[in-house]
């Protein structure tokens, strides 16, 4: 069963770094608009980071700088590398892929249908 399988949350504090991992076990969602999105506690999910298939990236603001969105088609995985998190990072992590077609570096995550089940992240001040 093709399916999106997130790893690498954890508990870090701020300042730290985490590196989350989204494996396509189903060889399909690599050639698709492929993101990282997250949902805190009574908030709305939002988009962190998306790349596209022709390798375009995007990311929230909140985060530029601070995150890098990669993957390797090789290993049909898709990354999120996060440093200087802070505690406002805190959120279940989510990938999420679709085929679209839409604007990837722009897609809200209402239009992404292939979910990941999430790992969750958490930073301590």
């Amino acid at each position: 069963q093709e399916q999106l399988v997130e790893s690498g949350g954890g508990s870090v504090q701020a300042g730290g770094s985490l590196r989350l991992s989204c494996e396509d076990s189903g060889y399909t969602y690599m050639s698709y608009c492929i993101g990282w999105f997250r949902q805190a506690p009574g908030k709305e999910r939002e988009g962190v980071a998306t790349i596209d298939i022709d390798g375009s990236t995007s990311y929230a603001d909140s985060v530029k700088g601070r995150f890098t969105i990669s993957k390797d088609n090789a290993k049909n995985t898709l990354y999120l590398q996060m440093n200087s998190l802070k505690p406002e990072d805190t959120a279940m992590y989510y990938c999420a892929a679709d085929p679209g077609p839409f604007d990837c570096v722009s897609g809200s995550w209402r239009w992404f249908n292939y979910w990941g089940q999430g790992t969750q992240v958490t930073v301590s001040s």
